[in-house]
């Protein structure tokens, strides 16, 4: 290790300026850029730079590299379970949550004993690893991504909930943690047990290390300092890990309650529970440097006097009341042909109101006004179960602002059905999601990105290609005149779309394939349940032959286009095709974290391999759709197709427990893929 590093004292570490949660290393910066208002040295209050939400972020791989000597040591979790057993005296037909779980550590080592125990986090990252290691071991544990406030859990359902690795106290105020043991408690069976283990926090106020820093292993380091909230109940830490190569990677800011014993009693009390006591914990590092939070701990253990939730009696649920989010028909919409809605369209939307009213146990308000929407949805905030987001046209029909009415609503915290901005946003550049798809090992065609500054063009591959746009969807610009079977022929279609569609759009080149075009759509979550319908491919009988075999915007949009005659069939696949589609469908599923229903689009080339062209996490929901034709093959009538988007949405939520039935709905899935554990 270069002698340098072992000079420098641990306040020319932290005096070191970098800016927050970057990734690159300082050399790469140009020069003469603005300094971010965030970018900081020294800091003389680190309280001023934590967010509220800071726990959302920071548990990542980063995480496991400078805790793994605590949180990463499969014997230091062993021996964690080996004391959390014999204080609750765990019997082996218990049912136990392990809430905040991280990667898993300790719901797997509870499984691999023969505990029937499940985990839940808000960490995608963390989740994935836990279900990567459950399904390598060959464990049948269920994992699930969820906010520890909002449980997606039925009433007096656990004997046991755990709340380990000093995960409580990350919230802003005592009464968000009040919530988290409020929703134990309604969880919990009654007399059942919670055990939280927790920093000490009167330990932690008197003897916390001001500053630190060690090797977390021989390319990269971590500095902290830390310091007293101005009240003196949080702990405030700052992490500035650095690799030796890139320099910082991330300059990170988090906090944790500091609970003293007297403090932590009395809110377990205020949320219920009983039979409070307090047990040792040891901590251990093979490290054995700095441990932070981790340093001194304590784990509490409480029951819950209650008793079981009355049952509504059949007949008497509450019915659901369910917004439906639209487009808005008195807005300009580029995408249709008239730029407008036409008799189609709404005819389209009284289809989906008569196949809504079908279903039993719902009542449905309709928003479709986008000036005041935000207005809306605020008066509507507590008194709407969830919104079904079915505005595929985008806030105020852009369809570069789909994403926006998602994040809208996550910024007014009501739930919603379908895929979050984060997935939106990958889908709909067509690029991203080929550069994802090959990380992952799964097929694309040959293709070159066009950025709307390159004037020659070296696509490298052989003709005939198609050019698309990169981003957007209902496939807008890709028409019979989109096939290019020279370099001619490309430059003119290039220059004909830039002309239509601007010149600030990036393109797509593909190599044109000539198999079968075939479309997979799911419904559900592969971390619960969930049906893959059957796969279709499109029916090109009718075309002419000299047209080549597309399904673009005239199939979709133009009723006197030939290409209207094209039709949705099962698809005629191999076996082994069938599978490997299906499980890349579901692979990329959960990679780009879509949600509740998905369309997959791919493309046979002339030996039969299939390709991913693209992904839409918010697939057209009309009667006529892709996939309404789908579900229509797997037996599932319009209404019933809503109804199963619908279902797997509060399943997801936690509103949906009636799990028999589900798993009934399961066995009519092909492939036998009805259910994912791990």
């Amino acid at each position: 290790m270069p002698n340098l590093f072992r000079r420098r004292n641990q306040d020319e570490w932290l005096s070191m300026t970098d800016e927050i949660h970057t990734d690159e290393p300082p050399d790469s910066r140009r020069k003469g850029r603005t300094r971010d208002k965030r970018t900081i040295g020294p800091v003389p209050n680190l309280e001023e730079h934590v967010k509220s939400d800071w726990w959302r972020r920071i548990f990542n791989h980063l995480y496991l590299k400078t805790d793994g000597d605590v949180v990463d040591d499969q014997r230091i979790t062993g021996r964690e379970i080996d004391r959390v057993a014999r204080v609750l005296r765990l019997g082996p037909d218990e049912k136990i949550l392990d809430l905040c779980c991280g990667q898993g550590r300790h719901t797997l080592e509870l499984a691999r004993r023969g505990y029937n125990a499940e985990g839940l986090d808000q960490s995608h990252y963390l989740i994935q690893r836990a279900r990567s290691t459950a399904k390598r071991e060959g464990l049948q544990v269920r994992f699930r991504e969820g906010d520890a406030r909002r449980l997606p859990y039925r009433t007096d359902s656990y004997d046991v909930v755990l709340v380990l690795g000093n995960s409580f106290g990350y919230f802003d105020s005592v009464e968000e943690d009040l919530r988290i043991l409020t929703e134990l408690r309604r969880i919990l069976k009654p007399w059942g047990q919670v055990l939280l283990d927790v920093a000490d926090g009167e330990y932690l106020k008197e003897h916390f290390q001001p500053r630190s820093w060690e090797w977390i292993d021989r390319t990269m380091f971590v500095c902290r300092e830390r310091s007293l909230s101005l009240d003196g109940q949080r702990l405030i830490s700052r992490e500035v890990i650095t690799d030796v190569d890139k320099g910082v990677v991330a300059d990170q800011f988090y906090a944790e309650r500091l609970y003293t014993r007297d403090a932590l009693r009395q809110l377990l009390e205020r949320a219920g529970f009983s039979r409070i006591a307090f047990h040792e914990i040891a901590t251990e590092s093979q490290r054995n440097q700095d441990l932070g939070m981790m340093e001194r701990r304590h784990i509490v253990t409480a029951a819950i006097r209650k008793e079981w939730a009355k049952a509504k009696a059949k007949g008497q649920e509450r019915a659901k009341h369910v917004a439906v989010m639209l487009g808005d028909p008195t807005k300009a919409d580029a995408l249709k042909p008239s730029c407008v809605f036409d008799d189609d369209d709404f005819y389209t939307i009284d289809q989906m109101k008569a196949a809504l009213r079908e279903l039993k146990g719902y009542r449905f308000t309709y928003l479709c006004k986008h000036d005041t929407m935000i207005p809306d949805l605020t008066k509507l905030k507590g008194k709407v179960d969830y919104i079904f987001n079915l505005c595929d046209e985008g806030f105020n029909n852009d369809p570069r602002k789909e994403l926006h009415v998602p994040a809208l609503l996550e910024m007014l915290d009501i739930p919603y059905t379908g895929s979050a901005p984060q997935s939106l946003a990958f889908c709909y550049d067509k690029s991203l999601v080929r550069g994802i798809a090959k990380e992952m090992g799964i097929p694309v065609p040959d293709a070159c990105f066009i950025t709307p500054g390159d004037r020659t063009y070296d696509v490298g591959m052989k003709f005939p290609v198609i050019v698309k746009p990169n981003s957007g969807d209902s496939s807008y610009g890709i028409t019979q005149r989109s096939i290019a079977h020279t370099i001619e022929e490309l430059s003119d279609i290039i220059s004909s779309l830039r002309t239509t569609l601007g010149y600030s759009q990036s393109l797509l080149v593909e190599e044109f394939l000539t198999g079968k075009d075939i479309s997979v759509g799911i419904i559900g979550n592969p971390s619960g349940y969930y049906t893959v319908l059957p796969i279709t491919e499109e029916d090109y009988s009718a075309l002419p032959p000299e047209l080549p075999r597309i399904c673009g915007y005239e199939a979709k949009w133009l009723p006197d286009s030939p290409y209207w005659k094209i039709v949705s069939r099962p698809a005629n696949l191999p076996e082994e095709t069938e599978k490997v589609v299906v499980r890349c469908c579901l692979a990329l599923f959960e990679r780009l974290e879509c949600r509740d229903y998905c369309r997959f689009d791919w493309r046979l080339d002339e030996h039969g391999n299939p390709k991913l062209l693209e992904v839409n996490p918010n697939p057209g929901w009309c009667w006529d759709g892709h996939l309404a034709k789908m579900a229509k093959y797997a037996g599932l009538s319009y209404p019933d197709m809503l109804g199963r988007v619908l279902k797997a949405a509060e399943e997801r939520f936690g509103m949906d427990q009636e799990t028999g039935a589900r798993e009934a709905e399961a066995k009519t899935v092909p492939l036998d893929l009805s259910r994912q554990e791990a």
